[in-house]
């Protein structure tokens, strides 16, 4: 793996940060405070091209490799996770599973408009009673006469629920497991489908998370996705690239913590001198340097893996597992280093904290990683 960016990605880094900075960094404050959605970002994104960075350039979008992608996801999220947020479901998991799973026709109907950010897309996996173990899903597909389906269930914690034209969604069009689960591409203008914004978050508060109720949702044969009984290949194949842009998410939150904390610890003074000039200080630090080159390389070794075509499962789980923990640790020593100003939002270590814990739960728990690790390294299964 070469670890040394071409020009091109270093200018497509340098241009995403310097965007990030001047439209999307003046409002996060204001927008996690509020629960205000980052429309400005948003606009911006979709002005810019951004908003279909990953997205094939034959359908409009930037055609970005792996390693740009996670260098693009970094940047939004060292500004504002939220941000980061709409893109990496949007693209991740959405996009990127229409073109590796989707129809000619599918992908001339969603790819352009998603490139252009027409169309947002959301992943409809989780349910109330079903998040780590999604081949026992509730949802239902049944047959129609005539052809097509209809789609009964509810999804839970659905980013971009509420904004999405397109949802990626799950639903049992056989018997128990996996083999019973197919994907659906399901547009949110259906009748019968209806979203739920939730209010209330811990962190992540001002991007928009959603209940998806689909009520007799009716849609064409060609809304599925793959083959029928593939749903859950479909949505681990989107799980890789998914814990691929949270470790690269959380390596960006990582490093807007240690920047702040360096920042801070130079400026503040106890027993007359920077408090940067105290040992522990610096061993905080120090600790927190190392989580972050350590997030990074992780995530760009997934890059590289998927950039040359070889299985990245593995290496997403491990880059997941480290980078989300790691970015809990950076931002907890962001508040410490802060001391008491670190536990009021007039400094953002504690949107760092806030918006880090959630990224240990979603797209695969800490646990769930350490099983699947488990899991390859042993050939012997915990579930």
């Amino acid at each position: 793996m070469d670890l040394v960016l071409s020009d091109d990605q270093r200018a497509v880094r340098a241009a995403v940060r310097e965007w990030v900075e001047a439209v999307v960094v003046p409002d996060a404050m204001r927008n996690d405070r509020e629960e205000r959605f980052p429309q400005e970002a948003l606009d911006g994104l979709r002005e810019t091209g951004f908003v279909g960075m990953s997205i094939g350039e034959k359908y409009g979008g930037g055609g970005a490799d792996p390693l740009t992608y996670c260098l693009f996801i970094e940047e939004l999220s060292r500004g504002d996770a939220n941000v980061r947020s709409i893109m990496s479901v949007h693209l991740g998991l959405v996009a990127g599973s229409i073109e590796r799973w989707g129809s000619d026709e599918q992908k001339e109907r969603w790819l352009p408009r998603m490139a252009t950010g027409e169309v947002l897309g959301c992943f409809g996996l989780t349910e109330p009673d079903h998040g780590s173990n999604p081949a026992d899903l509730r949802a239902t597909a049944t047959p129609v006469p005539g052809g097509g389906w209809r789609i009964d269930g509810r999804k839970v914690f659905i980013t971009n629920g509420s904004l999405a034209g397109v949802a990626l969604v799950f639903a049992r069009t056989g018997g128990p497991g996996a083999k019973g689960v197919s994907a659906f591409l399901v547009p949110t203008s259906s009748a019968g489908f209806s979203a739920n914004p939730i209010h209330g978050k811990l962190g992540l508060r001002s991007c928009d998370t959603a209940e998806l109720v689909l009520d007799g949702v009716e849609v064409e044969a060609s809304a599925l996705l793959g083959d029928e009984g593939a749903g859950l290949k479909v949505a681990l194949s989107a799980l890789d690239d998914g814990r691929m842009s949270i470790a690269a998410s959380c390596t960006g939150v990582s490093q807007a913590a240690l920047d702040t904390m360096i920042a801070y610890a130079g400026s503040r003074e106890q027993f007359g001198k920077p408090i940067a000039g105290h040992q522990l200080v610096q061993q905080m630090i120090a600790d927190s340097a190392v989580d972050v080159d350590a997030s990074r390389l992780l995530t760009w070794a997934v890059a590289d893996l998927k950039t040359r075509r070889e299985p990245y499962s593995l290496a997403a789980s491990k880059a997941k597992l480290f980078a989300t923990e790691a970015s809990v640790r950076v931002a907890n020593s962001c508040i410490q280093v802060h001391g008491g100003y670190g536990y009021v939002d007039d400094y953002p270590a504690a949107k760092y904290l806030r918006d880090a814990r959630v990224t240990t739960l979603y797209e695969g728990t800490t646990q769930i990683q350490q099983l699947l690790i488990g899991r390859a390294l042993t050939g012997i299964s915990a579930f």
